[in-house]
């Protein structure tokens, strides 16, 4: 489905489930889409554990773009997006992420979305060989339980422990996280399933 806002339509894959525990709504890189190891590998997760799941292309891949842009007109895009799904979304719990900057998209929109949670997949702390140039903030300011997955030889830089609820580092992985998509997915398994209404660690 295609969802129009004011930076141009986005495009919504749907995998949906009768009687839903949760919404998982996720968005790729800068220069990247919706097919990415990763994201594939944490719909997988989130759809055995009883959750839906929308992968957004965001306006400006879907007319083939690789630079996103200003942050403010692409949070205002996304935000566009969660509202014109919440029909759908109902009041089961929203948590929404993505891989570099769709992590990042995530983290700042998470509290005007109403996130309870975020996934941030190979979040760019720093632009290589900067890392004076810190985004730690968006992690730390997201106003929601936020779980990092990076790779341990991302030249983007990866997260410390107080910049997020949990950070797990996967060995030998970079900044596509395609080496093991299933270790991404076995790092995120957990989180998740505190929503699913299944296992000790189930929340709401």
């Amino acid at each position: 489905m295609q969802i129009t806002t004011a930076q141009g339509p986005a495009e919504v894959t749907l995998d949906e489930v009768a009687r839903p525990r949760f919404w998982l709504v996720l968005t790729h890189g800068s220069s990247g889409g919706v097919q990415a190891p990763d994201l594939l590998a944490v719909r997988r997760v989130a759809l055995d554990l009883g959750g839906a799941v929308a992968r957004v292309l965001q306006p400006f891949r879907l007319a083939g773009r690789r630079a996103p842009g200003s942050p403010a007109r692409q949070d205002e895009a996304w935000l566009e997006v969660i509202e014109a799904l919440r029909e759908r979304i109902g009041d089961r719990p929203l948590i929404q992420g993505g891989r570099s900057n769709g992590a990042r998209v995530a983290c700042r929109t998470a509290r005007k979305a109403g996130a309870v949670g975020v996934v941030a997949l190979a979040f760019p702390l720093h632009p290589p060989g900067r890392p004076e140039v810190s985004r730690a903030e968006e992690l730390r300011t997201a106003g929601t339980e936020v779980l990092v997955v990076n790779g341990e030889r991302d030249p983007f830089g990866v997260p410390g422990p107080a910049d997020a609820t949990h950070v797990t580092v996967l060995p030998g992985e970079r900044h596509e996280l395609a080496k093991n998509p299933a270790a991404v997915g076995a790092a995120v398994e957990p989180w998740l399933r505190r929503w699913s209404g299944t296992g000790p660690e189930a929340v709401g």
